[in-house]
């Protein structure tokens, strides 16, 4: 077997886990896949004769092309957007798809990834290099040109912001599934009281339009006004809006058709049975790229 041929089979195997660790870092499946297509150019034209751990030294070059790809974001604006929900990633509501989960093996939920979102580059790269595939400071402390103390201080601030503002949803599916079955029903029957009852006092609805259309991405807070906007979305979208149930980031939410074609995508985070974090995905250039055949299979 050539010596090509073997580098190939040996990225192929790091593959599933370099796409995860890029879509943490970048919140974008697009963007996962060209960071890890990078790679694979980089290691191409590498010596990587002396490189013990390939699976390593992979995971340094992703992490170093998505803070190149985050550095590049901020300098155009793009995270100056109010309201930014990442790629969701939609599975059928059985959880049969095992590449997905793959990809959200240690719960990486919606809410999760926003407040990822709202992280400086190098305090992503920290902690998610860190916090969730291990990689210790010393090798991380290079890539943000920071000394490894301060590395760990990169890394803590993100865990603060993390702990804070990210709740950790419940685990039971079912016991999720029955919640946004409620909060559906009663967005429905137009019973303002029935929503109250399954959603957080300090709920934060947010929805991302995208910037494409004329509607304006909104971040909602507080259970009374969430319900009003679950209300009077339900009534605007009448019986020509389709809901079906998903798992959206391992967790119960729900994708909307209009026509057979998407019209949002729903993330809910359940903590204590009611709902603290709902995130919406309706922009319709985003949706398009989405891969939702699985839910049809």
């Amino acid at each position: 077997m050539d010596e090509n041929k073997i580098l190939a089979e040996r990225f192929e195997a790091n593959r599933t886990h370099l796409r995860a660790v890029a879509y943490r870092m970048l919140g974008s499946l697009s963007e996962a896949d060209d960071a890890v297509q990078e790679a694979w150019l980089r290691l191409h034209r590498s010596d990587t004769s002396e490189v013990e751990n390939l699976g390593g030294w992979l995971t340094t070059v992703v992490g170093r092309v998505c803070l190149d790809m985050l550095r590049s974001r901020r300098a155009r604006g793009e995270q100056s957007l109010d309201v930014r929900v990442p790629d969701p990633i939609v599975s059928c509501a059985d959880g049969t798809d095992p590449e997905h989960q793959a990809l959200f093996a240690d719960s990486i939920g919606l809410a999760l990834l926003v407040v990822l979102e709202t992280l400086d580059p190098a305090e992503r790269l920290a902690f998610v290099l860190h916090d969730m595939f291990d990689v210790p400071f010393e090798e991380i402390a290079p890539m943000v040109e920071r000394t490894e103390p301060a590395t760990r201080q990169l890394a803590s601030r993100a865990r603060r912001r993390v702990k804070e503002t990210a709740p950790a949803p419940d685990a039971d599916l079912a016991r999720q599934r029955e919640v946004v079955d409620a909060f559906v029903a009663a967005a429905r029957d137009g019973d303002f009281d029935k929503l109250l009852a399954v959603l957080d006092p300090d709920i934060v609805l947010r929805a991302d339009y995208g910037a494409a259309t004329a509607l304006a991405s909104r971040k909602v807070h507080g259970a009374a006004s969430v319900a009003k906007q679950a209300l009077t979305f339900s009534r605007l979208g009448g019986p020509e809006l389709v809901r079906w149930p998903a798992l959206v980031n391992g967790a119960a939410g729900l994708v909307v058709t209009r026509g057979g074609q998407p019209f949002s995508i729903m993330g809910f985070t359940i903590t204590g049975g009611k709902i603290v974090a709902i995130d919406i995905l309706a922009a319709p250039e985003r949706l398009r790229r989405l891969d939702l055949a699985a839910l049809h299979d």
